[in-house]
């Protein structure tokens, strides 16, 4: 059984109007799989049927209905499944395709958009953008648990500074999720940290990058090497800047210097 995402904009709203559609859909012999409201004036369904002639007769049939416009019918994109599962599409940039925002009272959406993504296999390359303490890394961790997929830092500023010289046992596994920060990484001397880190974006997995734009600044990647770009504001006018996240980081490597300590092996 196949599945399809039928999306309609209703022109004249009245009682049953639903009703007739599901009516029609199950006359045809269409499951209705999933059913929720994804825009102002405009319902999603996901169909599930047996054969493509069963959704080409109900195609042709809601397309003379004058009380609705169909505006999607087609196999359901990532995008079209966590619209009818949120009730609301996912903001995508304009300009460049591949990057999705997201503001903080969206980290369900979020982590469920990310838990997607992990659970697909081979290689790919995400970036992340924010300020500080908005849940980037918290986000990523919790769609490493919903796709039930390992986690490894490679770098990190989570609990305190951590930077990996070296894994061991499973953590090679092309299954994990491998996560650094972009910030931590670029401002690195430690060899053996980089050289692991050009091990791994060699691995055919997945890889979240934090602060994807201070990354490439010291490394052969760009930002068209990235697949996904994802931004989370904590709302949605927030200037993303890293400015003040450097000079962040530099002041907790002095307190490093000083005797306070970070994660180093």
């Amino acid at each position: 059984m196949r599945e399809w995402y039928f999306e309609y904009e209703i022109q004249k709203n009245r009682p049953g109007l639903l009703g007739d559609i599901a009516s029609l859909l199950g006359m045809l012999r269409v499951n209705i799989v999933t059913i929720n409201g994804v825009d102002q004036g405009r319902r999603g369904m996901l169909l599930r049927a047996e054969n493509d002639e069963q959704i080409e007769r109900f195609e042709l049939i809601v397309s003379t209905m004058d009380t609705i416009r169909v505006t999607k019918f087609r196999e359901p994109k990532l995008r079209d499944i966590l619209a009818v599962r949120h009730g609301r599409y996912i903001q995508r940039d304009v300009d460049d395709r591949k990057t999705f925002r997201f503001a903080r009272d969206e980290l369900g959406l979020l982590v469920d958009f990310m838990a997607e993504l992990f659970k697909q296999e081979g290689h790919k390359l995400i970036g992340i953008r924010g300020m500080p303490r908005v849940g980037k890394t918290e986000s990523v961790v919790a769609a490493s648990v919903s796709a039930n997929k390992k986690w490894v830092f490679l770098s990190s500023t989570m609990i305190k500074q951590t930077v990996r010289s070296r894994l061991a046992g499973d953590e090679f596994s092309d299954n994990n999720i491998f996560i650094l920060d972009g910030i931590v990484t670029k401002q690195s001397t430690d060899e053996r940290h980089l050289q692991l880190v050009r091990e791994m974006m060699r691995l055919p997995s997945i890889k979240v990058v934090e602060h994807p734009d201070m990354f490439i600044q010291q490394s052969d990647y760009t930002i068209e090497d990235f697949d996904y770009i994802i931004e989370l504001r904590h709302d949605p006018d927030e200037v993303i800047t890293y400015e003040m996240m450097e000079k962040n980081q530099m002041m907790s490597e002095r307190g490093n210097f000083e005797g306070f300590g970070g994660f180093n092996f």
